[in-house]
């Protein structure tokens, strides 16, 4: 099974993380092309994505401390590509190009680059560097959307561990309890 949670750091491991990999190195890819260097816009598009993958990093780092602190991070690296996946509809519209729905012919072979094996951003580069401005952004919409797909999922595995095993605050005092318990 995909590594969806990550015990103790191992954030390059995780789906989300490595997807949303993808998603920042053709953004930065779409920016350049597409985007005036020096509009805000650009930056901000770089930013939002910079920060959703620093924040699953982030977040995984904090794995084995604080489940709640964790959350938040995963959340806001959510939000994050949320706001992006608004900037990219945002630049089809004012271009008058159309948003791919999933059953787009192209949308559904890019897609499908999900399942190939050794992915990277290789990958991808024909529909971001070489492709028209409809093509490479909807291509990282598609990504985008793959990317928020697998941070819901590890949220609500988050969640439910949460539940389950409570963060390590919880963990700690459990354990002190057990061992006052037992002294004589």
């Amino acid at each position: 099974m995909e590594r969806l949670i990550s015990p103790h750091g191992g954030y390059r491991e995780l789906k989300s993380f490595q997807q949303a990999e993808l998603v920042y190195d053709s953004t930065v890819k779409f920016c350049d092309r597409f985007i005036d260097r020096r509009s805000r816009t650009h930056d901000q598009m770089v930013q939002a994505v910079r920060s959703g993958r620093q924040n699953i990093a982030e977040g995984s780092q904090a794995s084995g401390t604080s489940r709640k602190f964790e959350l938040k991070v995963v959340g806001v690296a959510r939000a994050s590509l949320e706001e992006l996946l608004l900037d990219y509809e945002d630049f089809l519209r004012q271009r008058g190009l159309p948003l791919w729905g999933k059953d787009h012919p192209t949308a559904q072979i890019v897609r499908r680059l999900a399942y190939e094996t050794n992915r990277s951003y290789s990958t991808y580069r024909p529909y971001i560097e070489t492709s028209p401005p409809e093509v490479a952004a909807n291509t990282i919409v598609c990504l985008i959307h793959q990317t928020n797909y697998l941070l819901d999922q590890q949220l609500r595995q988050l969640e439910k561990a949460s539940l389950q095993e409570g963060g390590f605050t919880e963990r700690l005092y459990r354990a002190r309890s057990t061992a006052r318990r037992r002294k004589p």
